[in-house]
């Protein structure tokens, strides 16, 4: 079950490390994290690496159940306990029995249960709803909540004594944001599950990639296998560039960064005379062009002309220009330009042209712009 939690980054590793460590252990586990972060992978591991691993893993997820029902639901009832308990039933508590129970969102059990629950982890026992006999049960208790439990208690919604009771060994499953690294191996795994018997996995480009890494993620794992589940189902088995993905199949924070395929304002040089033709930052400009008259002595090529043009000159090619690929000449030679005074450093590169590092290789693979590190 380790190998399922998948990353080489060192919070990752480092987690997988204590889990391999306690997990033998009877100790119990308050595993801490966002939303999405993996908190019930975590569990499953604990249990799986443990002497309980041949008995049940039984999760419950205490913000899911509704708060009359909860205490039916882990500790069982009687039947005619209450309307509708129309058979004895066993709680969750005793389906563990010799196994690990998996409460996750503790921070959303209301008060009254947390006392029940407290005894249960001090006495070892249980009493189904409707009766006085207690049930004793052996079970491993591993808990989860994306929430602040310190700030509940302050709040009085969470027990001082519940929370010490289950914080024995706490766990930090770390925000997606936290190690960005793992992005690319997580999209190959989620792939692989989420492909089509026909097709096969997808891919994605090495440019969507790096894009991907630049989001916060505030869904975390969960919100990036759903990605990866969406772009599979409409992209079997392709490689998928973010660019051909319609907009609204894209996280909104990301789809002007995949949108953004043109150049953005030009930095040029407006410190010219009438006496002298107009210089562009960063570029050699080999012609001369007679200001007075605003005709054309000879531009070197139709980029500096272009950048004239921009700058107010008068001056315009009877034969036309192609609008689209003179912008985008214009841009590889300030990219160009700006690699070779970067030492080839894309993100002093990036700084330097105020874009994000992202956009900046995307625009660089684009254009077949070979000398950056």
């Amino acid at each position: 079950m380790l190998e399922k939690i998948i990353g080489k980054s060192s919070c990752v590793q480092d987690m997988r490390a204590l889990i391999e460590q306690i997990a033998p252990t009877e100790a119990t586990v308050l595993v801490l994290g966002e939303s999405g972060t993996g908190k019930e992978l975590v569990a499953k591991a604990i249990h799986t690496c443990s002497d309980r691993s041949e008995n049940a893993f039984v999760p419950v997820n205490c913000g899911a159940i509704p708060k009359d029902l909860l205490e039916s639901e882990l500790f069982g009832h009687k039947k005619g306990s209450f309307t509708g308990a129309i058979a004895d039933r066993k709680g969750r508590f005793e389906i563990a029995n010799r196994g690990t129970i998996f409460l996750d969102e503790i921070g959303d059990m209301s008060t009254d249960l947390q006392v029940k629950l407290l005894r249960v982890l001090q006495d070892g026992q249980i009493d189904p709803v409707g009766t006085t006999k207690s049930i004793p049960v052996d079970v491993r208790v591993v808990a989860a909540t994306h929430r602040n439990l310190p700030d509940l208690i302050q709040q009085g919604q969470f027990r001082e004594d519940l929370y010490y009771r289950l914080n024995v060994i706490p766990i930090e499953t770390p925000a997606l944001r936290e190690r960005k690294e793992d992005i690319e191996a997580l999209i190959r795994h989620f792939a692989t599950i989420h492909a089509s018997s026909l097709s096969g996995p997808i891919k994605l480009t090495p440019q969507s990639i790096e894009v991907l890494k630049e989001y916060d993620w505030p869904g975390n794992i969960r919100e990036l296998s759903n990605l990866v589940d969406r772009f599979s189902a409409l992209h079997p088995g392709a490689e998928v560039d973010l660019r051909d993905v319609m907009p609204s199949m894209v996280p909104p924070p990301l789809r002007s960064v995949v949108q953004d395929d043109e150049l953005g304002t030009l930095a040029v040089d407006d410190s010219y005379s009438l006496d002298s033709p107009p210089s562009v930052n960063g570029l050699e400009n080999d012609t001369e062009v007679s200001p007075r008259s605003g005709s054309k002595l000879g531009p070197a090529n139709e980029v500096e002309e272009a950048i004239m043009l921009a700058q107010g000159w008068n001056s315009f090619p009877e034969e036309g220009i192609e609008l689209k690929k003179t912008i985008q000449d214009i841009e590889k030679k300030y990219i160009e330009k700006a690699l070779s005074n970067s030492s080839g450093n894309v993100s002093k590169t990036a700084r330097l042209l105020k874009i994000q590092r992202t956009t900046l290789i995307e625009k660089i693979n684009r254009y077949g712009i070979k000398s950056y590190d």
